[in-house]
C-alpha cells in the first residue's frame, strides 16, 4: 500500500478532536466542581490536614447547603462512626435508607454502615438484625464477616460455627476448633462432662493440633480423678506446640503428686525444660525441684539455665534460690537487689500477641485488641526479646 501526501492531514484532525474532547470533559468538571458548596471543599482540606471535628463541621453545613449530596452523607457517617459519636452516625445513615430516591445499590451500603453504627455502639441485636438484612444480596459474604463477629462477641459459639463453615476463605480450622473449645468450656462450667468431651472430639477432628482442646481434655480427665488419662492428654501438646508446655506444667505437677509419681513428674518437666526453654517452665520446676532436693539444687538449677538463657526474670528467680542459705546480713542485700530487678522486671512479664504486639499480664487464647485466636504464645515479653 504507498503512502499519499494527503494522510498527512489526518494527524492534526485528530489531534484536533482529541483536544476537543478534553476541553468537553474539563469543561463538565468544572461545572460539577462549581456546584458543589464551597464548605465541601474546605471539609475535604481539613480532612487531608488530619482535621477530622473541622471537617464534620464544613460537611455538616454541605449537606444543609445540598441535601442531595449522598457521598457527604456516608463520608459524614463514617466520620461520626470513627470518632464515637454512633448516634449521629445511626440517624445519617437512617436518613439515607428511609430516602426514595436512593438506588439499590445505594441503598444496600447504606443499610450496612447503619450496622457497622450498630456494631460500633455495642448494639448488637440491632446489628445483627441490620445484617440479616442483607444476606442474599451482593453484600452477602460482607454481612456474614460482621455477623460471624457479632456472635464471637455474643458469645453464641454454634452460630459462629455455623456461619463459619461458610466463610473457609475468613475462618480457619483453628479458629472453628477453638469455637468448640468455648462450648466444651462452658459444659464443664455446668458440669456436663459427657457433652464438653464430644465438643473436644470435635475440635481435635476440625484441628488435630487444637492445644486448647488437649487441655481441657485433661482437665476433663483430672476433674473425674483419672490423673493418669490428664497426664496423657496434656502430654500431646508437646507434639501439638511445645511452647504452650508451660501450661500445663503446673497441672502436670499435681497430676504425678497425686499419684505419688512426684520423681517421675521431675524428669518430665526438666525434659520439657531442657527441651523447651520458658521463665513459666522455669518456676514450676525450680518449686518442685527446691521441694525435693533442697535449695542448693534449686539454685543449680536456675544458675545452670541462666548460663543457657540470660534473662532479667531468671536472675530474679536466682535471687530468690540464694535467699533459702544466706545468711541474715546477705539477705538484706539480696533482698535489696531482689526489690531493684523486679521493678524492672515487672513490665518483661506480660504476655504479647504475635499478631498485633498488645501486651497483657493475663494470658488469651483470643487477643483483645486483634481479636485474633492462638496468638497469645504462652512467652513473657522478655523471652520475645532474646530470641533470634
Amino acid at each position: 500500500m504507498e503512502f499519499e501526501y494527503w494522510q498527512l492531514l489526518l494527524f492534526p484532525a485528530f489531534f484536533g478532536l482529541g483536544w476537543a474532547a478534553a476541553r468537553i470533559d474539563i469543561r463538565h468538571l468544572v461545572k460539577e466542581s462549581r456546584s458543589l458548596p464551597r464548605s465541601y471543599f474546605q471539609g475535604l482540606n481539613f480532612l487531608l490536614n488530619e482535621q477530622p471535628d473541622r471537617a464534620i463541621e464544613s460537611f455538616v453545613e454541605a449537606v444543609k447547603v445540598d441535601p442531595q449530596t449522598v457521598e457527604l452523607h456516608f463520608a459524614l457517617g463514617s466520620l461520626f462512626r470513627r470518632r464515637g459519636e454512633t448516634e449521629r452516625a445511626i440517624r445519617m445513615h437512617q436518613n439515607l435508607i428511609e430516602r426514595d430516591d436512593l438506588p439499590d445499590d445505594l441503598k444496600l451500603a447504606a443499610v450496612s454502615e447503619l450496622g457497622q453504627d450498630y456494631l460500633k455502639a455495642g448494639l448488637l441485636d440491632r446489628a445483627e438484625e441490620t445484617f440479616e438484612r442483607l444476606r442474599g444480596t451482593a453484600l452477602d459474604e460482607e454481612a456474614k464477616r460482621n455477623l460471624l463477629e457479632i456472635y464471637q462477641l455474643g458469645k453464641d459459639w454454634e452460630r459462629a460455627i455455623a456461619i463459619a463453615c461458610e466463610l473457609p476463605d475468613v475462618a480457619s480450622r483453628k479458629e472453628i476448633a477453638e469455637y468448640y473449645c468455648e462450648l466444651a468450656a462452658a459444659e464443664m462450667i455446668r458440669s456436663r462432662r459427657d457433652e464438653a468431651s464430644a465438643h473436644l472430639a470435635t475440635a481435635l477432628e476440625t484441628n488435630r493440633l487444637c492445644v486448647r482442646a488437649s487441655l481441657l481434655q485433661g482437665d476433663l480427665h483430672a476433674q473425674a480423678g483419672n490423673h493418669r488419662a490428664a497426664i496423657d492428654s496434656w502430654q500431646q501438646i508437646e507434639s501439638q506446640n511445645p511452647a504452650y508446655l508451660a501450661l500445663v506444667a503446673q497441672r502436670l505437677l499435681t497430676a504425678y503428686r497425686t499419684l505419688d509419681r512426684r520423681d517421675d513428674g521431675l524428669r518430665l518437666l526438666r525434659g520439657y525444660l531442657e527441651n523447651y526453654h520458658s521463665l513459666d517452665l522455669l518456676d514450676v520446676v525450680f518449686q518442685l525441684v527446691l521441694e525435693s532436693e533442697g535449695p542448693e539444687a534449686a539454685y543449680t538449677l536456675v544458675r545452670d539455665e541462666l548460663r543457657r538463657n540470660p534473662t532479667l526474670l531468671g536472675f530474679d528467680k536466682l535471687l530468690e534460690a540464694r535467699l533459702f542459705n544466706a545468711s541474715p546480713e546477705v539477705r538484706a542485700d539480696i533482698d535489696l537487689a531482689k526489690g531493684i530487678v523486679q521493678g524492672y522486671t515487672r513490665r518483661l512479664a506480660r504476655y504479647r500477641c504475635d499478631n498485633c504486639g498488645f501486651k497483657a499480664r493475663q494470658f488469651y487464647w483470643r487477643c483483645p485488641a486483634c481479636g485474633g485466636w492462638e496468638t497469645y504464645p504462652p512467652k513473657r515479653t522478655e523471652e520475645f526479646d532474646l530470641t533470634p
